[in-house]
């Protein structure tokens, strides 16, 4: 692969992840700040929300932690190698727990009895938000489980060529 097109790739996934810090430290408890200040009996789901928010900006840098490592393997060409499994199961794993904590999200919102002003949009809005969280969740994870088989038969027909050559 290009080192150029590395180098930008790593630079996006920095990029991506300081951002995500940003988020997790400033953007989210501010917003829940926010929030119950502007409607204050969300203040019972202020904190839980925020740590379900928290934890899946933590994934999503897990992963990319994970892309970063796999991109150091392509530039090594060292990708077709048992290591790089484990770098897909940590991006799999990730995307596996966001997955599930929009999940739980959706269920809760589903359930509870959150308390809306005006017309209650903002709670059905969430609900949706969430809901569509759990559906590019999974397709993304299975698509990760399709390209680690594809890695895993990739692995073996180098292995198979190495052995002929």
């Amino acid at each position: 692969m290009n080192g150029f097109l590395i180098a930008a790739l790593r630079a996006g996934i920095a990029f991506a992840v300081l951002v995500g810090l940003f988020g997790q430290f400033v953007v989210i408890p501010t917003t829940a700040a926010d929030e119950v200040d502007r409607f204050p009996p969300y203040a019972p789901f202020a904190a839980p929300y925020s740590a379900v928010a928290i934890v899946g900006v933590v994934c999503v840098q897990v992963a990319l932690v994970a892309v970063w490592m796999l991109l150091t393997m392509v530039q090594r060409d060292a990708i077709f190698t048992p290591r790089a499994f484990r770098w897909v199961d940590v991006i799999i794993g990730a995307s596996v727990v966001a997955t599930a904590l929009a999940l739980g999200v959706a269920g809760h919102l589903t359930v509870a009895e959150i308390p809306s002003p005006g017309d209650g949009m903002d709670v059905e809005s969430a609900l949706v938000a969430a809901t569509a969280g759990v559906a590019v969740g999974a397709a993304f994870a299975m698509l990760m489980v399709v390209m680690r088989s594809l890695l895993r038969k990739a692995t073996s027909l180098q292995s198979e060529m190495a052995e002929v050559v």
